[in-house]
């Protein structure tokens, strides 16, 4: 079997050796459990085990034969309805998430905690900024986010996520960026005012899109690290200095 088949079936939630012992009785048809363990080449107590696994997910079925059982393959149609009882426990399980047990942990979590600043360093950790926006902002009745961007940064920003800009038109998500500097594109679903720099300004990037707040800059000449607040609080005041400054520029 392919490992794309391996794959799917795993999806499923069929392990390698309930794999094995399924295929083993697809081509064997009725077998002992002596003969299915000859040919998945397991031996003959995990074979059992694993047979009494398949029998509860309804694909194998057994009967008597003496004083031993002799066990069969369903019809493979049966995966379908695996997979359909998969998908509507998972759905049910997304519901249960959104609706209570997603909220119930944001409330009992204090306020503000080390947990709510999280620390990353390299192209990972931005590429890890860029889709956390991209996903935190997808979710928002309005979706949009603010950023103050210096020109040093913008040459590293989109380096680990060069197709940031077009996914996040794709997902309909707008932005207002104040460049701090002269430079920056222009793009699709972006407003951008500049903020003249009279000296060179440190490399720093600073993106709102509450409840969070990501600062990128640079450890050295080439090396990103990352910070991420996740605070209602700082990013509403951030929010609010922002949107103070653009009305101004």
């Amino acid at each position: 079997m392919t490992t794309s088949k391996i794959q799917t079936l795993g999806a499923l939630g069929l392990d390698r050796r309930q794999i094995q012992v399924y295929q083993s009785l697809h081509k064997l048809g009725p077998a002992s459990i002596r003969d299915v363990a000859a040919e998945a080449g397991i031996n003959r107590g995990s074979t059992y085990e694993t047979l009494k696994q398949l029998v509860t997910k309804g694909l194998v079925s057994y009967l008597p034969k003496g004083r031993r059982r002799v066990f069969q393959a369903e019809d493979p149609e049966r995966l379908l309805s695996l997979g359909e009882s998969k998908q509507q426990a998972l759905a049910q399980a997304m519901a249960d998430l959104r609706r209570d047990i997603i909220p119930s942990l944001k409330q009992a979590r204090p306020e503000f905690s080390p947990g709510n600043v999280r620390f990353y360093e390299g192209d990972d950790g931005v590429e890890l900024v860029l889709r956390d926006i991209l996903n935190s902002t997808a979710r928002l009745a309005e979706k949009g986010y603010a950023v103050i961007s210096t020109k040093t940064l913008r040459q590293h920003l989109y380096r680990p996520f060069p197709n940031f800009t077009r996914q996040r038109v794709q997902k309909g998500i707008r932005v207002r960026v104040i460049a701090v500097g002269e430079g920056g594109d222009d793009a699709q679903l972006a407003e951008r005012k500049w903020l003249p720099a009279s000296v060179d300004t440190d490399a720093s990037y600073i993106a709102i899109y509450p409840p969070k707040v990501a600062m990128i800059t640079l450890a050295d000449r080439n090396y990103p690290v990352v910070v991420i607040i996740d605070s209602a609080a700082i990013a509403s005041t951030q929010q609010l200095l922002f949107d103070t400054l653009w009305e101004l520029l």
